[in-house]
């Protein structure tokens, strides 16, 4: 009996222990709200496994060596939880095994990370409480003693009972978007899942998965009937008031009798691609179906728009960690400048996803979803990227080039940016920039501009770092370079350091102007420039302070500014909701290249597609409605009547569904190679 007891005395600390990591990781991230939920049920529930796994092990072993191995089992689990604490604070995800095969990357920024660590010295050292407590107080509260086989084999159904016992809950959990049972078993986000499955078992699913080559939604979501109307997006019925033929100034609801005008041909943005003669030829039935699914998108048409910059020089620009809060005309005034006198999208979002700054490039350069778990630029540098800015604009003529004032091999980017035609050079392969972290934007313009000003037309693409975090003065180069600028400003030093830091990129466009002009050429020279994610370095109380208001965190926390300017433009003030998955098609609307509309995930904003603004967890913007898929709850944007939005939600989630899904198979199946460009 005594050896029963002890038993269950180990096994009911070791699954404490696992249940007190989860509670202060979900703590830090998500707070005190909800944290009493069924999601730390079903996390308790899959919390016993490795505790009755730890206990079977231990148990295989002499005292002494089965009390070193429980405080090596709990300060690795330990360390799995602290370095995913650190992580999220860091990018604000977790990361995957994926991601930790390329840790030395990230070791690139160890004196960022040491801060980090510094700052939450407190919450680190209680991870690893536990195992300290078994070092040096195990002996005194637990015997240790080996356990025979039939006890063995007993241990070994409790692990099979709760493990059915958690998938049971996972089921009468429900079978929604984003449910721990869309999670388990159809979908990766790690936020949700770490929420609603807990740290042990998302890590365990990101081992099996990324052993086996599981890929999110294995199978395709639900496809429209097979008609010849291309796939549309639905709309909300509205009763619309109708002028009647009875008595003027008398509306009824009847329909109005309108002579017929004839009708404009309308031209859309696609190209020459027979999906029905490839479907009938492809024998593989993934590409067979993506055939299908891409011929029934429906295609955006032309515009007022297309054509509007055609000839113009191309330069792009992703700019680390810009916000729309940074442009002030005093501080900023060539930002300012941009804005105002060019082409300014006011309800414009970068959505974060997994792998923070390379995913963010990589919707906008591909308008294609990010495939989650894996580093999907890096994993593009194998297929075809036939439509993509570089080889688009290289094969109508333009020289291309691109330029990043970090490592050129960060991110692989060695890898993947010459795969979607450019020239790529970077610190250590070409582009010569001194001085510490991080290096300075104004310094890449002045020494890259003179290598292809004079090679008309040119498309370039820029990857800026000066705004890069730790945003301190102590610890930011360019933070010190720029302090004179923001020393009285009304602001924290945090607030002050970040704003330094996009001072320096204000002076890379001045610079980038200037030189532009001097040629004789920035009229002729549409840049656009956007950035890869929300300042997420900064605390939020920063970036309420800078905002001036509290900011809302599902959707405004990612509202940022699409910037395109030309010298002598027109300026326009665009309100539509777009994202940085719509740049693509329209600047190829804009520079008049013919692309085809379908293969993107985003749309020209200057068309009449409707608007659709997506985010990792599949909450999502329209004209019509916020919706925030993991909490179900929405906000109309409109007026109407709210009968109608379920079934108006359930659509949109479909449409998005489809988009993530055939993201992720352009990516793993190459599919553009079956395309005839």
């Amino acid at each position: 009996m005594n050896r029963i007891n002890n038993s269950i005395r180990q096994i009911t600390f070791y699954t404490l222990s696992l249940v007190w990591m989860e509670g202060i990781l979900r703590l830090n991230v998500n707070g005190y709200s909800n944290f009493l939920s069924f999601n730390l049920f079903i996390s308790f529930l899959f919390s016993l496994i490795p505790a009755l796994l730890f206990f079977l092990l231990t148990t295989l072993f002499r005292k002494r060596v089965s009390q070193m191995l429980s405080a090596v089992f709990l300060g690795l689990t330990g360390l799995l939880f602290s370095s995913q604490f650190i992580y999220f604070q860091f990018f604000r995800t977790f990361y995957s095994f994926y991601s930790a095969g390329n840790a030395s990357q990230i070791l690139e920024f160890r004196r960022d990370i040491w801060m980090i660590i510094s700052n939450n010295i407190f919450w680190l050292i209680l991870f690893f409480l536990p195992s300290l407590f078994i070092l040096f107080m195990g002996r005194k509260l637990f015997s240790f003693d080996r356990i025979n086989g039939l006890y063995r084999g007993f241990v070994l159904g409790l692990i099979i009972i709760f493990h059915l016992t958690g998938l049971s809950a996972i089921w009468l959990s429900g079978r929604d978007m984003n449910s721990a049972y869309d999670l388990y078993f159809q979908t990766r986000d790690p936020i949700l899942s770490v929420d609603r499955l807990g740290m042990i078992t998302t890590m365990r699913l990101d081992f099996q998965r990324l052993t086996t080559g599981w890929s999110p939604t294995q199978r395709a979501p639900e496809m429209p009937d097979s008609d010849p109307e291309p796939l549309k997006e639905p709309e909300i019925k509205k009763n619309v008031l109708q002028v009647s033929n009875n008595e003027p100034g008398k509306t009824d609801r009847k329909e109005e009798s309108v002579e017929k005008q004839p009708e404009k041909e309308i031209e859309y943005n696609t190209l020459d691609i027979d999906f029905e003669k490839l479907m009938s030829s492809e024998t593989n039935e993934t590409i067979r179906q993506m055939h299908q699914y891409f011929s029934r998108v429906e295609p955006t048409a032309k515009n007022d728009y297309t054509g509007k910059f055609e000839g113009y020089n191309l330069i792009f620009i992703t700019a680390e960690s810009f916000a729309p809060y940074t442009v002030d005309e005093e501080l900023t005034p060539t930002l300012y400048k941009m804005m105002h006198e060019g082409y300014n999208f006011t309800d414009f979002y970068v959505p974060l996803w997994d792998v923070s700054s390379s995913d963010g490039e990589y919707v906008s350069m591909t308008s294609l979803v990010p495939k989650s778990g894996i580093w999907s630029f890096s994993a593009s540098a194998d297929i075809k990227l036939p439509f993509v800015m570089g080889n688009k604009l290289k094969e109508n003529g333009y020289h291309t080039a691109a330029f990043h004032n970090h490592s050129y091999t960060y991110y692989n980017r060695d890898a993947s940016h010459p795969n979607m035609g450019y020239k790529y050079t970077g610190i250590g392969n070409g582009l010569d920039i001194q001085g510490g972290w991080p290096r300075s934007d104004l310094e890449m313009m002045e020494a890259s501009v003179p290598e292809y000003i004079d090679d008309e037309p040119f498309h370039v693409y820029y990857i800026t770092v000066s705004g890069h975090m730790q945003y301190s003065f102590a610890g930011n180069n360019i933070a010190y370079k720029n302090k004179e600028y923001v020393k009285d400003l009304p602001y924290s030093d945090q607030a002050q350091a970040y704003l330094a830091t996009q001072i320096e990129l204000d002076k890379a466009l001045e610079n980038l102007l200037s030189q532009l002009d001097e040629k004789g050429i920035a009229d002729k020279t549409l840049i656009a420039l956007t950035t890869d994610h929300y300042p997420y370095g900064l605390d939020n109380s920063t970036i309420d302070e800078l905002a001036g208001h509290e900011v809302e965190k599902d959707f405004e926390r990612h509202k940022s500014s699409l910037l395109l300017y030309t010298k002598g433009m027109d300026p326009v003030t665009i309100d539509k909701p777009s994202s940085n998955l719509d740049i693509v098609p329209t600047l190829y609307n804009l520079l008049g290249i013919d692309y085809d509309s379908r293969l993107f995930m985003g749309s020209d904003i200057f068309s009449d597609a409707r608007p659709l603004v997506m985010f990792r967890n599949k909450s999502f913007i329209t004209d019509k409605v916020k919706y925030n898929a993991a909490t179900k709850e929405f906000v109309p944007r409109e007026t109407d009547s709210k009968e109608n939005y379920d079934e108006y939600i359930d659509a949109i989630s479909l449409l998005i569904e489809n988009k993530f899904y055939y993201s992720v198979k352009i990516l793993e199946t190459d599919y553009y190679k079956t395309l005839p460009y």
